[in-house]
């Protein structure tokens, strides 16, 4: 039989009512409390990062090649590049899509309004699966066809939309620059919301061949491409291992580097975590060493007669620390049982709202991240389990005789 074990199960059940009953309440919801903020915590930031991350990587690829210019405006270079990069992309370790698109500026103009944009033109090869996420309204429009001079189907954000007063299915002019000017009448035939400012007030999508067309290019001619790595976290060895394939007249851009303030934001938030995963950690800590104190000071004579009757102090403290895990464990349960009911509520009805102005989103994300549920509860016994033995220190201070004459 585990000595230590027994006498824990005959410790931790105290009379009901009792100051030990009720402060060791407190310590198990202290816990529960504590793992029950950190799950939340955790899952709405990877919520945030992952919400933030997808709506970049709409309009920003993990990295973007393109040709070294001193042209600063939105407008694609004169020289475009060609598809050879697009033709190798098999061989580049670590690349999983490449697409090729095309910039160029124009004006949207109806009757009343007017409002700049920047046509971004995509291909057969360009990937919606990210972007059906953040249509509003009608779909994405059909592009890279063989033949003819390119589609004239347009997808605008609801900033422009509102801004223009346009819908789904309308026709609307667009006039490129130049001498002379061009216009193509285009139709309107969807409408995405990014909650991105910069993003949603320019960019509207359209098919590269009537920019192929408008800049006299090849069909094989591209303003840029866009890359996605297969693994976002390795960003930096493969935008390494890509600089060797590409020309020397070529850049390559780094989506960090693209949307700086955004990233940075990111980092921050993640420091703020740290804090409050060690401003939990230490509350829950304290508490669960002030709860075994008052057990121990309850349970002062029983030390004395066990001494008395010539158990070793490591058998005692093993003891009150079985007594400490068996709250530890409850409070796990329990926070457990909060925390993530709590997520799958959110996750499942959407209860908190947010001010998309604001947070680019419209309500409170929610990212199941198993692994990391998984440690929080595994750290939380570990940092505990190891916090607990300080307190029983004081056993070996007590003496049998005053401990046995000791009134409570």
């Amino acid at each position: 039989m585990n000595v230590p074990v027994f006498l824990a199960r005959k410790v931790r059940h105290a009379p009901e009512g009792s100051f030990s009953a009720t402060v060791t309440r407190i310590g198990i919801a202290s816990i529960a409390l504590g793992l029950a903020i950190l799950i939340v915590a955790f899952s709405v930031l990877f919520g945030f990062k992952d919400t933030i991350q997808q709506k970049i990587f709409l309009f920003g690829a993990h990295l973007q090649v393109s040709k070294f210019t001193n042209n600063v405006s939105y407008e694609s270079p004169a020289l475009p590049l060609h598809t050879n990069l697009y033709r190798d992309s098999t061989h580049l370790p670590g690349i999983r899509h490449i697409q090729a698109i095309a910039l160029k500026a124009g004006i949207l103009k109806t009757s009343d309004e007017l409002t700049g944009v920047v046509l971004k033109g995509v291909g057969k090869d360009y990937d919606w699966s990210l972007f059906r996420e953040s249509l509003v309204a009608g779909t994405v429009p059909v592009v890279g066809a063989d033949t003819g001079f390119g589609s004239t189907q347009l997808l605008l954000s609801q900033y422009m939309a509102n801004q223009l007063q346009v819908k789904v299915g309308q026709s609307i002019p667009l006039y490129f620059l130049g001498n002379p000017p061009r216009a193509r009448k285009m139709t309107v035939v969807g409408i995405y919301e990014t909650g991105l400012e910069e993003v949603d007030k320019t960019i509207a999508l359209g098919d590269i061949r009537l920019i192929q067309r408008l800049n006299h290019w090849g069909p094989d001619s591209v303003g840029s491409y866009e890359i996605f790595i297969k693994d976002f976290a390795k960003l930096e060895p493969t935008a390494h291992t890509l600089s060797n394939f590409i020309d020397p007249d070529m850049r390559l851009t780094r989506v960090t580097d693209q949307y700086r303030p955004l990233f940075d934001w990111m980092v921050l938030l993640d420091r703020n975590m740290v804090i409050l995963l060690g401003l939990i950690v230490f509350v829950a800590s304290f508490n669960m060493v002030s709860v075994l104190l008052v057990l121990m000071m309850e349970r002062t004579p029983m030390i004395g007669l066990l001494k008395a009757l010539g158990s070793r102090n490591s058998l005692i403290r093993r003891m009150f620390v079985f007594v400490g895990l068996n709250m530890v464990v409850w409070g796990l349960v329990i926070g457990n049982v909060v925390g993530l009911g709590i997520c799958f509520l959110q996750d499942r009805f959407k209860l908190i709202p947010l001010d998309p102005k604001n947070y680019f989103m419209n309500y409170v994300p929610i990212v199941w991240d198993w692994p990391t549920i998984l440690t929080l509860n595994g750290a939380t016994i570990l940092l505990i389990a190891l916090v607990l033995w300080l307190p029983t220190i004081i056993i070996n201070r007590i003496q049998p005789v005053k401990a046995l004459a000791f009134k409570k």
